[in-house]
Order: structure tokens, then C-alpha cells, then sequence
């Protein structure tokens, strides 16, 4: 219809001496088809101790109560991504490697110490523990009962061994303490740091 008018215009216009325009409009559509594919990524797998290095370390001005707080850091030391979750498995160690009595509990017992804590290499992890440095527990040494000299609870923990996904790495203990209570940690669960 537009082009019968279009002539007929023009037409009209040319029989009167007058110039013509013809105007032509075109609409072109056009479909994109572009395939994405995409793989899925690898699977995050528990740390193993070979994947994690760290420290236990005091925080400074916990101190209080006849108690003090240490914080155990892990990072991934591993070129890959890896997870930690809950409380770790922990054994106090003397200078020479040796076990050193050590009982761990919850912090605060039903939290929740489930969530995996994915770790990108060079990421860490971190859960807090509270202890008695100086407090003795039943059945251990009074403090002052050794002839000339104050004995401690416990003896000295060096270095902390710590037991991930089926694996253990060892830590330092900084400063080195003694546990009182039989080596009673009590531990929050690891979390992002």
C-alpha cells in the first residue's frame, strides 16, 4: 500500500513540475545464537596437615580470672583450595616432641561446630581457646609445693600438634605454657580469620 501511494505522489508531483523523493525504509532482524559452555568447579576437599602451616599464640590482654586465651591460626600453605571445619583434634607437646596431658572441649558446648571453612591458598583459619596457666586442677601441684621453687601444673607445652582431615601438622606455642586442669582447652570452633 505504501508503495502504490508513494508512486501515485509521486506521480501527482512530477505532472507538476516539481522534484520528486522517494523514500525507502528497510528492517532487517536478525537471531544470535552463542553456546556457552561452562565446567564445574573441582571439588573442595578437606585440609590435610600437610596442606596447613600456623601458630598457637597468647592474645594479648586476655589474661584474667586465673585464665588466658591462645588463638591457634591455620593457613593453607597448599596450592590449592581446601576446608576446615569444627574443633580440631589437639595434643600438647613438651620441647622434645613428647605428649603432654591434654583434653579438649567446646567453649561453649551445642554451638553449632559444623561449617566448612574454605580456604584459598594463603587463606587462614582461626579458633580461640581458653585455659588455666597457673591454676592447678585436682590431683596436679600446688603451685610453691617443690622445695625452693614453685612448680607448675602441668609441664611446659612447646608446640601444639593439631589434626585436620586425616592429617596432622605441628605449631609453636607462643609464649610456651604450661595447661592446668589435666590440659583442659576449651575451644571455640575454627572460623574464617
Amino acid at each position: 500500500m505504501r508503495v502504490v501511494l508513494a508512486v501515485i505522489v509521486a506521480g501527482v508531483l512530477a505532472g507538476c513540475g516539481a522534484t520528486k523523493t522517494v523514500t525507502v525504509t528497510q528492517t532487517v532482524t536478525s537471531t544470535v545464537t552463542q553456546t556457552t559452555t561452562t565446567t564445574a568447579p573441582a571439588a573442595v576437599t578437606a585440609c590435610r596437615g600437610g596442606d596447613l602451616g600456623g601458630g598457637f599464640s597468647e592474645v594479648p590482654g586476655s589474661a584474667g580470672a586465673g585464665s588466658i586465651t591462645y588463638a591457634l591460626t591455620l593457613t593453607n600453605t597448599s596450592s590449592a583450595a581446601c576446608y576446615v571445619s569444627g574443633i580440631p583434634q589437639l595434643q600438647l607437646l613438651d620441647t622434645r616432641g613428647g605428649a603432654l596431658p591434654t583434653t579438649v572441649s567446646a567453649a561453649a558446648p551445642g554451638q553449632s561446630t559444623s561449617a566448612k571453612i574454605v580456604l584459598q591458598p594463603g587463606d587462614s583459619a582461626k579458633a580461640d581457646a581458653r585455659f588455666s596457666p597457673d591454676v592447678p586442677g585436682p590431683g596436679e601441684p600446688q603451685a610453691g609445693a617443690g622445695p625452693g621453687k614453685p612448680q607448675a601444673c602441668e609441664p611446659t607445652a612447646h608446640a601444639l600438634q593439631v589434626t585436620v582431615g586425616g592429617g596432622s601438622v605441628t605449631v609453636s606455642v607462643s609464649p610456651p605454657t604450661a595447661v592446668c586442669s589435666h590440659g583442659a582447652l576449651r575451644m571455640s570452633p575454627l572460623a574464617g580469620a
